[in-house]
């Protein structure tokens, strides 16, 4: 018999954040979270997303041990400012026992219900910035921190509970050491002249942090059109800087700027710390931290985590400056390998800039959609 826990304080809210820590154990794929950013995430009083939205963890027992987590996630903004009657789920494990799958949906159903919405989807987190997606293809490739891993007997779990797609994501790699770069050099002059624009490149964080609040400008203007948007508010934007900085190597981070000053374009990339965070295994201390120091100057990898454009420069090859400053600084660090992370299948703007290279697809997920 299954049987729902709702997590009441920061003891069980750990055996939550823990729980797919034994779930994955023997996967050489999943990469753990580090626990403490994964506590403060889920925790009301630390997580600015608390001040628009809700959520309640349920952990699911048998035979007194835990075989199940799911977090039900309400979002006032979406429901109340966008009209999108949604309940949200995400941090959805389970072992492959259907049971306990439909045990934590009809939890999440319920809440759902309450609240008069009229359909669930997930997993997803409370904003487009944080993981969303289940994977559904490429289980063999590592995992990265941006990212949710799932076993494949997920989506059977989803189809029998009478679940449907909702959205598709994919995620492509390819190699830095064949990008096209006499083409973006070239493009990069033409681009730079015609609209009057510059470059902003970085060596540390301290310059970077004055362009933030730009970037997240430009973050919801460039991103409002597509059918996942929910805008970032200025207390999430305060929280993501926090959260990030740490793990940003200020090299890699670019934005354009008109004659004006203003951004009309930014890119962020990480370093991949897949292995690094394997081998912390979720804890920064007492050697995790140096780890992962470690990795940010060393990683071969690196993950294309977003990509902005004004969309008054959208289509007039403006990330052509962004790639050519980003080569340089590849070079510096010999990266090799390049991951873009979860685009929507039907973000064809997106998929544009990526039109000169050699990219092959790696991974698809997706979100999944049920009427209450």
């Amino acid at each position: 018999m299954i049987q729902l826990h709702e997590v009441k304080n920061k003891k069980e809210l750990k055996q939550f954040v823990t729980f797919p820590f034994s779930l994955y154990k023997d996967s050489k794929y999943w990469v753990p979270p580090i626990i403490s950013d994964e506590v403060s995430t889920l925790s009301a009083d630390k997580n600015p997303a608390f001040l628009h939205a809700e959520a309640r963890y349920f952990l699911a027992f048998k035979n007194n041990e835990i075989v199940g987590r799911i977090a039900a996630i309400v979002n006032w903004t979406e429901i109340n400012d966008q009209k999108v009657k949604k309940m949200r789920f995400g941090w959805f494990d389970t072992i492959d026992d259907l049971d306990v799958s439909k045990a934590l949906m009809e939890k999440v159903a319920e809440i759902g219900k309450q609240h008069n919405l009229e359909y669930i989807e997930g997993p997803v987190g409370f904003s487009n910035l944080d993981k969303n997606g289940a994977l559904t293809e490429g289980f063999d490739h590592i995992g990265t921190m941006a990212t949710w891993y799932n076993h494949p007997y997920y989506i059977d779990h989803f189809n029998h509970l009478g679940f449907v797609t909702e959205k598709e994501y994919i995620e492509s790699k390819f190699s830095f050491i064949n990008l096209p770069i006499e083409r973006f050099v070239r493009a990069n002059e033409l681009i730079l002249k015609r609209f009057k624009l510059k470059a902003g490149s970085y060596t540390k964080a301290s310059e970077i942090i004055p362009h933030l609040d730009n970037m997240f400008n430009l973050f919801n203007d460039s991103y409002s059109k597509l059918s996942s948007f929910v805008p970032i508010s200025n207390a999430q934007r305060d929280y993501f800087k926090k959260k990030f900085i740490n793990f940003v190597n200020p090299e890699f981070i670019k934005f354009v700027f008109d004659e004006h000053d203003k951004m009309v374009a930014f890119a962020i990339v990480l370093p991949s710390f897949s292995e690094a965070l394997q081998e912390t295994k979720g804890k920064l201390f007492p050697f995790g931290f140096l780890k992962l120091l470690k990795a940010k100057k060393a990683s071969k990898t690196a993950l294309f985590y977003l990509i902005g454009v004004d969309p008054h420069y959208q289509n007039k090859g403006v990330t052509a400056v962004i790639f050519n400053e980003m080569h340089k600084s590849f070079t510096k660090y010999g990266i090799e390998t390049c991951i873009r992370l979860p685009e929507l299948a039907d973000n064809h703007a997106s998929h544009q800039i990526w039109k000169d290279f050699d990219t092959k697809i790696i991974k698809r997920r997706k979100t999944f959609k049920k009427m209450l």
